[in-house]
């Protein structure tokens, strides 16, 4: 794949176009002097983090926990990542172009990498190396579903997705949400009062595998001595539904939850062959979903990879995870990004780290102890501070990112910030020539 074209200047987007809120993946849009879409209450505890009071200095390049310039920073961190032997790329809270210049490095230095929310990611991507997928997007959601499943979910991670599917609108084909293993949310219990209000159904499920075990097996018409009546009622229901969608969240599941994704897909397969059913997996948050994406293309294997140019491209979505090599002791140094959540910070138990993360997050890391081994370098936030790309949860839709002046204003100190590709690009620059090969 080609690099994202270039993103119009900041200008254009303060001028009137639609503003992308980058704080969760569903990527939602407002306009440029609107504030944040709808009031989101993610959004907003976003910025509120962003601009976050801090003590004078907290917010400036450090070493070991003393301000310094931002080059001298980026000196010390190039030569310590240089020293060190099995580094781990941690957190990776980036946009596309940041992701594209932490692989470039990983490369050259031999590092493991994954995501703050590389479980639910390994996860979800599991489900489809394993058994394939029944997917579905966004758009296809709200034009098309007239039963929707939330199974073992009640998508609170993203507050607006029911004003994107379109759940309660005036047309909307929806005609009724089931909340199997969740209690329903307040805005699904408001439901009654919209235009074209869905059906809301509530259905307990203590274990949901076994629950969505004995449901597939409902689905496929199969006899059971004993079966559920509310599952066998649900079963009937996808069955006569004309385009049903059963939404599943990986981080919200328990343990071994990709056997809970590979039945969804087993049930959506099963229902396709006489009616039209799809799952749609929700996450990807922290630009998960576009690092996953630009890794995968990048070098043909997701996220939990090691790049080497020694032994060459090795994936273990086990091993690799990172907080299981920081367990071990299996890595000896960890670059820490993290440009969207000044609140996501790396362990307190982490070896030496570089840690990139906006203005706000220097005070969090200075109140910590024993601030030896580290450095912190302050990165823009995209689509508050500088411009970007970030693809939508559902994979399909690759959206820009714009600044907006007054976001930017609020957020911290305009014009003394860089974003995550233009310091990782320092870095790899910096290091010396013996540094990072072959490892």
């Amino acid at each position: 794949m080609t690099d994202a074209p270039a993103a119009p200047p900041p200008e254009a987007s303060a001028a009137g176009g639609p503003w992308t809120c980058p704080f969760c993946a569903l990527l939602c849009q407002a306009p440029a002097d609107a504030g944040v879409p709808d009031g989101c209450p993610r959004a907003r505890a976003a910025l509120a983090a962003l601009a976050a009071d801090r003590p004078p200095g907290s917010d400036r390049p450090s070493v070991d926990g003393a301000p310094v310039p931002l080059g001298t920073a980026l000196s010390v961190a190039a030569e310590r990542l240089g020293q060190w032997r099995q580094p781990l790329f941690g957190g990776l809270g980036t946009d596309v172009a940041g992701a594209r210049a932490l692989y470039r490095l990983a490369a050259r230095t031999g590092a493991w990498c994954d995501h703050a929310e590389g479980e639910a990611l390994a996860t979800a991507l599991r489900v489809v190396q394993d058994g394939g997928q029944q997917g579905t997007t966004l758009g296809e959601l709200r034009s098309r579903a007239d039963l929707v499943v939330f199974v073992g979910t009640d998508a609170r991670a993203l507050p607006r997705l029911p004003a994107r599917a379109g759940f309660g609108a005036a047309g909307s084909p929806c005609r009724e949400l089931v909340f199997l293993g969740a209690e329903p949310p307040a805005w699904a219990r408001a439901l009654a009062d919209a235009a074209d209000a869905p059906r809301v159904t509530a259905l307990a499920a203590a274990d949901l595998p076994a629950a969505l075990q004995q449901l597939a097996a409902l689905v496929d018409e199969r006899r059971l001595p004993a079966p559920d009546p509310a599952l066998a009622a649900l079963a009937e229901r996808l069955r006569d539904a004309r385009y049903a969608v059963l939404l599943w969240e990986p981080a919200a599941l328990p343990a071994h939850g990709a056997l809970c994704g590979e039945r969804l897909n087993r049930i959506a397969a099963r229902l396709n062959r006489s009616t039209r059913a799809a799952t749609l997996a929700l996450g990807g948050h922290d630009g998960g979903a576009s690092v996953q994406q630009a890794f995968t293309w990048l070098g043909g294997l997701p996220l939990r990879s090691r790049v080497s140019q020694r032994d060459g491209l090795r994936h273990e979505p086990w091993t690799g995870a990172g907080a299981r090599l920081l367990a071990r002791g299996a890595a000896d140094g960890l670059l820490w990004v993290s440009s969207f959540d000044p609140t996501r910070l790396p362990p307190e138990d982490a070896p030496p780290a570089i840690v990139l993360g906006p203005p706000a997050m220097g005070a969090a890391l200075a109140a910590r102890p024993a601030p030896a081994g580290r450095v912190f370098v302050p990165v823009a936030t995209p689509g508050v501070h500088e411009p970007g790309h970030l693809f939508r949860f559902d994979g399909t839709v690759v959206l820009p990112l714009q600044p907006r002046p007054d976001l930017r204003a609020d957020a911290g100190p305009a014009g003394a910030l860089r974003p995550v590709d233009v310091i990782v690009g320092a870095l790899e620059r910096l290091l010396a020539p013996a540094d990072g090969g072959p490892r």
